[in-house]
């Protein structure tokens, strides 16, 4: 493994950015014309979530998938070696400002988005635009050195990354800032045994439950960021706070919520969601 991160990441991270874009012209080719990379996975994707779209419409979309597809992974390749200057020009923030009462005041953030457009971008560049230290919590990894290498690419640029082991062993009882804390949420719980079932994109879906229960536990606001591609390789984000009184929520409100402003967006733009991931994969059983 560390002989591919030397032999295909690292070369590519490298090269210059017409020089990636046409290596990603080249894998669309490849990957969805001839290989068909998970191409039933993605119509199956689609056809439920879009029962009322034609034949036609779902193929457009899936070939737009595709081919944004590909530019992301290979951006997320070329952020290994990018500068937090050149990260800041690629991924913007519209209205960092309407949460910086929140920070005056002393309170943290939950800030949600979803597999959509450049999520790597956003993890790695919101830093800089907050007044709150951004915070993420992540899986450690098998391999200690993908794992280093990671943590030097998502924190280039301030963020604070925290395993899940550490929080586990009372990270926040030490650690007493208003943080902001990143959550992907639209993760698919395939093990975890306390999920909040929904109605999403028309089908029954277990969702992750973390972002509400931070939310609560700490009384953080909760905001969402969405992402819009500008052009190729660059984006905007724009924050929507959708709620500052977390502790006077019904149970599951939050997280209904941040899912049905995901799905608005992914309704209006869903050439821009990763539908090649299996999300739907795990069914409810009796008592769940």
């Amino acid at each position: 493994m560390i002989l591919f991160y030397y032999l295909v990441v690292f070369p590519i991270s490298r090269m210059p950015w017409w020089m990636v874009y046409g290596f990603s012209d080249f894998l669309y080719w490849t990957g969805y014309k001839i290989f068909r990379y998970r191409t039933r996975v993605v119509n199956t994707n689609l056809k439920k979530s879009f029962p009322e779209k034609s034949a036609a419409e779902i193929k457009d979309i899936r070939r737009k998938f595709y081919r944004h597809f590909c530019d992301v992974m290979l951006e997320g390749i070329k952020m290994q070696t990018m500068t937090a200057e050149e990260l800041a020009v690629k991924q913007t923030v519209s209205n960092p400002e309407i949460v910086d009462h929140l920070f005056e005041q002393g309170k943290g953030l939950i800030i949600c988005t979803g597999h959509y457009n450049n999520w790597e971008y956003v993890a790695t560049g919101i830093n800089p635009w907050f007044k709150h230290q951004t915070l993420g919590i992540y899986h450690q990894f098998k391999s200690e050195f993908f794992e280093r290498k990671m943590l030097e690419a998502r924190s280039k640029t301030g963020m604070l990354l925290v395993s899940r082991k550490a929080i586990r062993e009372g990270f926040f009882k030490e650690h007493k800032d208003p943080y902001a804390i990143f959550f992907g949420v639209d993760q698919s719980p395939t093990i975890a045994k306390k999920v909040y079932w929904m109605e999403f994109l028309n089908q029954e879906t277990p969702v992750a439950f973390g972002a509400e229960k931070y939310a609560k536990e700490r009384n953080y606001a909760v905001v969402f960021a969405k992402n819009e591609k500008v052009k190729r390789g660059h984006y905007c984000m724009t924050l929507e706070i959708l709620t500052e009184d977390p502790l006077n929520t019904a149970h599951g409100e939050i997280t209904e919520l941040h899912h049905k402003t995901l799905e608005k967006i992914i309704q209006e733009r869903p050439e821009y969601w990763l539908w090649s991931h299996k999300r739907w994969k795990r069914k409810r059983k009796a008592g769940e």
